[in-house]
């Protein structure tokens, strides 16, 4: 068996996302010239953790911790789009070869505002713990 990987949960959250439909980012927002939605998403995601399975130690079992931001130009416009992840989130994620826990939400701290951009921009940062094991 290999050691489970990252990404593909990572890719997971984003089509889940994206079947909402909410405009979904990893890493951070993109910068240029092309205005962004009013409205989106931003994932960061952590390395993650594999464990073991049984006292072979194996390292099958994954332990991910995922923070996905949710951005707007209005204060309602993010608590929304945390309520539409919220929706996205609540089924096991689809991950090849994998078996997945719905993803566990954490909690958030409270509704942010930036006002160093132009419009500023609202944040609201959940994260969401994702476990898997071989399929």
């Amino acid at each position: 068996m290999s050691t489970p990987a990252v990404l593909p949960h990572v890719d997971a959250v984003r089509a889940a996302l994206a079947a909402v439909p909410l405009p979904v980012y990893v890493g951070g927002a993109p910068a240029g010239p092309a205005p962004l939605p009013r409205a989106y998403t931003v994932l960061y995601p952590a390395g993650g953790q594999a464990g073991p399975a049984s006292l072979a130690d194996d390292r099958t079992v994954l332990d991910l911790l995922l923070q996905v931001t949710c951005v707007a130009t209005t204060a309602e416009g993010a608590l929304g789009t945390a309520d539409r992840v919220r929706a996205a989130l609540t089924g096991p994620l689809a991950v090849d070869g994998r078996a997945c826990w719905r993803p566990e939400e954490l909690g958030s701290p409270p509704l942010l505002r930036d006002d160093d951009v132009t419009p500023p921009l609202y944040y609201l940062p959940v994260q969401y713990r994702i476990r898997s094991v071989p399929a």
